[in-house]
């Protein structure tokens, strides 16, 4: 799977407008030793939609969010580089006007509190926004503070189409996800030894909250597949490709997908896992295939 796009600018903020004369935003692709990418399809009440790409990073320079801003045709309107741990970055608003559409950008990630294996706040912060003075995302658990700097007179309906996560560990990988709506966030862990000198003892095990949901035997032969689970009642499908960990000289990563099943069709049917590594760029604009996760899952020797 290609590298997750990071920003980084000499400044606390940062904006590359898709109009610029250049035609191309300044980004790096690295591999960030933390990375977090999140999509929102955020639906206005006039019905037009755009889709808002938030990716969070950690690495040796600091914590960084990179903001990325659709609108309904897939064109980038804007690009926003914030480094909330640069001097008083922490907290802050930018207000954009593109063509005929005014953008406005609030957070306060002063008191944010964080997982140790993630980069995305998870309490303590909100981040908000606001597409011609109406209010279209609201993250955290901040929400009063958020309403005192937007007179928002409508919930926003925003919808949390997919996530995108680099994820290190030796055996053992962790991450969150929230399969729909506002539902329950869960824990998930995936435990996977590929290093056995035999092939019965390499395994793939998968926990759900702690409780094993998925186990695979023999990893060595099933390098490559597919399984329904459930979650919440929930039909979730995962994939899994661990042939890079397995048989390549030069170690890369192993990809994980969760994907939520719509359909009964969906959920019997059988899909080539080899196309496993473009699922993830292709669905994550899709708001009719439910949510899906992307793990790529890194070792550390």
């Amino acid at each position: 799977m290609r590298d997750f796009p990071s920003c980084f600018g000499e400044n606390g903020i940062q904006v590359a407008e898709s109009s610029s004369s250049s035609g191309e935003p300044i980004t790096t692709n690295r591999i960030s030793q933390n990375l977090v990418s999140c999509v929102y399809h955020c639906r206005m009440r006039n019905f037009s939609y755009f889709i808002i790409t938030l990716t969070w990073t950690k690495s040796l320079m600091g914590q960084n969010l990179s903001i990325e801003i659709d609108d309904s045709n897939h064109q980038c309107l804007c690009k926003l580089d914030i480094k909330p741990w640069l001097f008083s970055k922490r907290r802050g608003f930018r207000n954009l006007e593109i063509g005929s559409i005014s953008i406005s950008v609030h957070y306060d990630l002063s008191y944010a509190k964080f997982d140790s294996f993630s980069p995305e706040p998870i309490e303590g912060f909100y981040f908000a926004i606001a597409i011609n003075q109406e209010l279209i995302l609201i993250l955290g658990d901040m929400e009063k503070e958020v309403h005192k700097k937007i007179d928002a007179n409508h919930a926003p309906n925003a919808v949390f189409v997919s996530k995108r996560a680099h994820i290190f560990g030796k055996k053992a990988y962790s991450t969150k996800a929230q399969f729909y709506g506002k539902g329950q966030i869960h824990d998930i862990t995936i435990e996977c030894d590929t290093n056995t000198m035999t092939i019965n003892d390499s395994y793939l095990l998968i926990r759900i909250d702690g409780n094993p949901v998925m186990q695979v035997k023999c990893l060595k032969w099933k390098f490559r597949g597919n399984y329904t689970i459930l979650v919440d009642g929930l039909p979730v499908e995962v994939y899994w490709d661990v042939h890079s960990w397995l048989f390549e000289k030069f170690m890369g990563n192993a990809v994980f997908l969760f994907q939520t099943c719509l359909s009964a069709e969906k959920l019997w049917g059988s899909e080539d896992p080899s196309c496993l590594k473009s699922m993830g760029k292709d669905r994550q604009h899709s708001q009719t295939l439910g949510f899906s996760l992307v793990l790529c899952a890194w070792k550390n020797e």
